[in-house]
């Protein structure tokens, strides 16, 4: 039967790919018009911003993988991405409604029948990763999308089941402040709820090939009268706390337990020994010891839910800054892509003491600093003094090598109060180890024996732990000894004078021997160290 709709039939690996990058940058385009929505659970202005950092991690986690890869990798790879990357209550129930979509549609058929199961399997999952589900929500508007869907008249190809739920999704987004008092008394729609409506708009789009001007995000409604005047809403608990957390199916109810009775706004979501947990809490201490009862937390955030004083945050700045040192250039346009200013020093030497100072105090008021070496990190101390003085706030976070200060720098956010994003990036910094290749220029005694002209040594986190005749297997022994105590990220930086294709061996031996962790790979132009690595 024709019924008159053109578009795809099934969402395979293309337009999965499709799908999560127009998704991420549709959300990046109204990310401050769902900032401005945001009132529930409490109102700290950020379900837009983390909804899009958590559909970045899916679609930079899709676009890893390799071209080609069938639909089920590429699925995986979506769910996996969003679970590591999600961010928020509103991002981590996101991730859990593209884990829901990934588990159907990975192994079954990917077509209109397909997809509403999908969706129904999806808005049940992320209603049970909810402690205390509330409708006028995000789950409420899925459950409306997914019967939306279900009930797309025969024969339900795929462009009609999708417009369906996109749809339903809409109009169950209106009604969200009827369902709820305070979104009512804000005259506004549920945050959460309207981004997961630019997500169902962007995969129509995808699947329809009709593309909208623009992603429609619902202004201010009229506030809803008051008889009289409101009381002041009670002050909720201080800190958001989220860990991804290593841990055994089981462990998870004792800990949703221990976490309900520590706070409010509990998710964890995940599954198979990997979980993201968010709560909100006053004692985030206990949160993270609760993890630690359970598994092992890792990548922690915890920021603060009210107001920083006045006496820190609210104060006028020139600016938020990350100041780098680095002696590559393919490091120093790594470091700058990521956002921070550069410092260049000479290889084997430290920048000047009077150019980093003056670096760090024209970079801005409030300025993390990464040394990147063991032998910059005084200097950087000493020239952090410097700009003190003058009255900036500056923070040295301790990074001794460069994939640790790109590690910390993927956590920086400025947009969280100066303290608490230079603890993000420095518990980044410790939480990567890191090693390099070097290949001896002389006869000398290490900590790995004697070592000739020539020979390769491989050190880890700083110290000599083996001896090779060649940069390929002193690499792979390297790697198997940081992944014997686990590790999720492996970053490998080339250098200048690395054998040819070593990083490419490097990178297909991690895909063949240790095919759970990711790989980033970077060209660092770095002279001394043909390779360097970092695990997470």
């Amino acid at each position: 039967m024709d019924d008159g709709l053109g578009g795809l039939d099934l969402l395979d690996g293309a337009a999965v790919r499709r799908w999560c990058r127009l998704a991420a940058d549709a959300l990046g385009g109204v990310r401050h018009d769902l900032d401005a929505l945001n009132v529930f659970p409490v109102p700290d202005g950020d379900t837009g911003t983390n909804l899009h950092f958590t559909a970045l991690g899916a679609a930079d986690a899709v676009a890893g993988a390799p071209p080609g890869a069938p639909a089920a990798e590429v699925w995986r790879a979506l769910a996996r991405g969003a679970l590591l990357g999600a961010r928020g209550n509103s991002g981590v129930i996101l991730s859990q409604v593209l884990r829901g979509l990934a588990d159907r549609l990975a192994d079954g058929p990917a077509d209109g029948a397909g997809l509403v199961a999908a969706l129904a399997h999806a808005a049940g999952l992320a209603r049970r990763s909810v402690e205390h589900p509330v409708d006028g929500t995000i789950l409420s508007v899925l459950a409306a999308a997914a019967t939306a869907a279900a009930a797309t008249p025969p024969p339900a190809r795929l462009p009609a089941v999708v417009r369906a739920a996109a749809g339903g999704a809409r109009e169950a987004l209106r009604a969200t402040p009827a369902q709820l008092d305070v979104l009512a008394a804000a005259g506004v729609v549920d945050a959460g709820a309207a981004g997961l409506c630019v997500v169902l708009d962007a995969l129509a789009a995808v699947v329809t090939d009709e593309y909208p001007e623009r992603y429609e995000v619902p202004g201010r409604l009229p506030a809803a009268p008051a008889a009289e005047p409101a009381p002041p809403a009670p002050r909720g608990p201080g800190y958001e706390v989220m860990y991804l957390l290593d841990a055994a199916d089981a462990a998870v109810p004792r800990l949703r337990e221990t976490l309900d009775g520590l706070g409010d706004s509990l998710v964890v979501v995940g599954g198979d020994g990997l979980w993201n947990v968010h709560v909100h809490v006053d004692d985030a201490g206990a949160a993270i010891e609760a993890g630690l009862a359970a598994g092992r937390p890792h990548r922690i955030r915890v920021t603060s839910l009210h107001a920083p004083p006045p006496d820190e945050d609210d104060r006028p700045h020139s600016g938020r800054a990350v100041v780098a040192v680095t002696a590559a250039g393919g490091l120093a346009a790594l470091f700058e892509s990521c956002g921070a200013r550069v410092v260049r020093r000479e290889p084997g030497a430290v920048p000047p003491l009077a150019v980093l100072a003056e670096a760090i105090l024209a970079a801005g008021d409030e300025v993390a600093v990464l040394p990147n070496e063991p032998e910059v990190l005084a200097l950087a101390e000493a020239a952090a003094e410097r700009a003190r003085d003058a009255g900036a706030r500056i923070a040295v976070v301790p990074t001794k090598a460069s994939v640790q200060g790109i590690a910390a720098l993927a956590v920086h956010d400025p947009l969280r109060r100066f303290g608490e994003d230079v603890i993000a990036m420095t518990r980044a910094a410790g939480a990567t180890r890191f090693a390099h290749l070097q290949v001896a220029a002389q006869e000398a005694v290490t900590s790995a024996g004697l070592c000739r002209p020539g020979d390769v040594l491989g050190l880890i986190d700083g110290d000599v732990a083996l001896i090779e005749s060649g940069q390929l297997p002193a690499a792979r022994r390297v790697l198997d000894r940081l992944l014997s105590g686990g590790g999720e990220l492996v970053t490998l930086i080339g250098g200048a004078h690395a054998d040819d294709a070593l990083v490419a061996s490097v990178e297909k031996y991690l895909r063949e021997q240790h095919p759970d962790v990711e790989v980033g790979v970077y060209d660092g132009g770095q002279v001394l160290y043909p390779l360097l690595i970092g695990v997470e």
